[in-house]
């Protein structure tokens, strides 16, 4: 439910700049402020899951988030909605809040961990993937801001669910408080396996984020689709969300060390299976399949792995993996829109196998631990 409002406006655009007048350019912030919020969230507010009640936190985010989807229902001016926009992502990271709190409670249990971060992920992958047939489906019968409104609802029924069946969630108690969270996440980032963990994750998503863009380019360019048909190969990912708990029990039984190997080979495979998708959309759709299913699947098996770290570490790790992250797709979605431009899909093949194959010699590399963490 909370990934799902992030990506809610992306195809509500042109609708919003009829309504409110406004140039189709202008309200493309509104995307952009809403992910940049959500960055600033997982950057300020998932760290405090270390040192506050995980379950309060929760609980307040996701009541403030169904405030902020009002707030946006009801926008007069685009530069309001764009405000409301970068704060329903700035009150969105709870998956990365319940993540840790969801492995906490399988422990008391008994239960695997990578299992369990492997279903986590697949609700937020289902939440990510639905989001945008939900709100172009929605907006053809209610109009955009009755998205707004219906989610702000959802969102309320969400909160007041939790509020009855999730159970206590005390902070692991890490010493020093928030402001001690928040200044040690370079010590941390700078720790051996964390970094080699995070900077395989930034690596594989530069790869990532350099297909997603340039698919685009290349189904209007080379195969004439429209936005409609483009919107489909959504529905192809959607195997990277059948993955994510089968990723995650690899993790168990095979370990880091191979479970990404297989995972991130996975990556590279599926970008040697683009190269002749430039001309064959057979090809295209196996390549698009492989490279979900090794992406998602390597980002289940990094975050077991950092979840094997101290409790009291698991949402500052999780802040620093998605810090990485997001920062390795960003960059990827710039280089792939540059070397597409400049050279044409085989170089955005290449960059992409290329940046899979540095994950993989990154995250497969030896390390020796020199500070407590």
């Amino acid at each position: 439910m909370t990934a799902a409002n992030v990506y809610l406006s992306q195809p509500l655009l042109q609708k919003i700049a009829t309504s409110l007048s406004a140039a189709p350019g202008l309200l493309g912030a509104v995307p952009t402020a809403t992910q940049l919020g959500y960055a600033a969230g997982i950057l300020l507010l998932v760290p405090a899951g270390d040192s506050h009640d995980r379950r309060r936190l929760i609980l307040v985010l996701t009541a403030s988030s169904a405030l902020a989807l009002a707030a946006s229902a009801l926008a007069p001016t685009a530069w309001l909605l764009i405000a409301a926009g970068f704060a329903v992502g700035l009150l969105s990271p709870v998956p990365q809040l319940v993540t840790p709190l969801a492995v906490a409670l399988s422990e008391e249990r008994g239960a695997a961990r990578g299992r369990v971060v492997g279903t986590v992920q697949a609700g937020l992958l289902v939440g990510v993937l639905a989001s945008r047939a939900y709100s172009g489906a929605l907006a053809t019968l209610l109009g955009w801001r009755g998205v707004y409104a219906v989610s702000c609802v959802l969102t309320l029924v969400l909160a007041l669910a939790l509020r009855r069946y999730l159970p206590p969630a005390p902070a692991p108690g890490a010493s020093g408080g928030y402001r001690a969270c928040l200044a040690s996440l370079p010590r941390l980032a700078a720790q051996p396996l964390v970094a080699r963990v995070v900077w395989s994750g930034a690596l594989v998503g530069v790869a990532f984020g350099a297909f997603w863009t340039t698919l685009t380019f290349l189904l209007a360019d080379r195969y004439h689709y429209g936005t409609s048909r483009i919107g489909l190969f959504g529905l192809v990912a959607a195997a990277s969300a059948l993955v994510s708990p089968w990723a995650g029990r690899m993790a168990d039984r095979q370990g880091r060390a191979r479970g990404l190997a297989v995972l991130i080979t996975l990556v590279i495979a599926g970008w040697l299976a683009l190269l002749p998708g430039g001309t064959s959309p057979v090809w295209l759709v196996a390549g698009v399949v492989l490279l979900d299913v090794g992406a998602w699947g390597s980002q289940t098996v990094s975050q077991t792995v950092l979840f094997a770290l101290p409790p009291g570490l698991h949402n500052r790790l999780n802040t620093v993996y998605f810090t990485f992250r997001f920062s390795g797709i960003a960059a990827g979605s710039l280089a792939g829109s540059v070397v597409w431009t400049a050279s044409g899909w085989s170089a955005v093949v290449a960059l992409g196998a290329s940046a899979g194959f540095l994950g993989l010699v990154v995250g497969l590399l030896p390390h020796r631990e020199r500070a407590a963490y």
